[in-house]
């Protein structure tokens, strides 16, 4: 099992408190996590990723083991950490400002 942390607002969108655990086949990618994520919780499809593109939204970040990764590849294959289920991957909204 791999454990998500969601920002407030899509844990109040997908109705669960704190962190959510979600079963992935083989070694976890942003790719597949997010997959058994929206299949588990369909509400939040479309919240994290564009529907037709399946992009990063803009103004939310991913974060495994502390290190920023939402630039690399959906599928590169996460630290051994997260796929242990030690670690979570990090949902995070972005703040934005001056």
């Amino acid at each position: 099992m791999v454990r998500v942390i969601l920002p407030l607002h899509l844990r109040t969108l997908a109705r669960v408190d704190g962190e959510v655990e979600v079963a992935v086949e083989g070694a976890p990618t942003q790719r597949t996590i997010l997959d058994a994520l929206e299949a588990r919780y369909p509400m939040l499809r479309g919240t994290i990723r564009e529907h037709g593109t399946q992009q990063r939204r803009a103004f939310l970040r991913f974060f495994a083991c502390n290190e920023d990764v939402s630039h690399h590849s959906p599928d590169e294959p996460l630290p051994s950490p997260v796929a242990a289920g030690v670690e979570p991957f990090m949902v995070v909204g972005a703040i934005a400002g001056g």
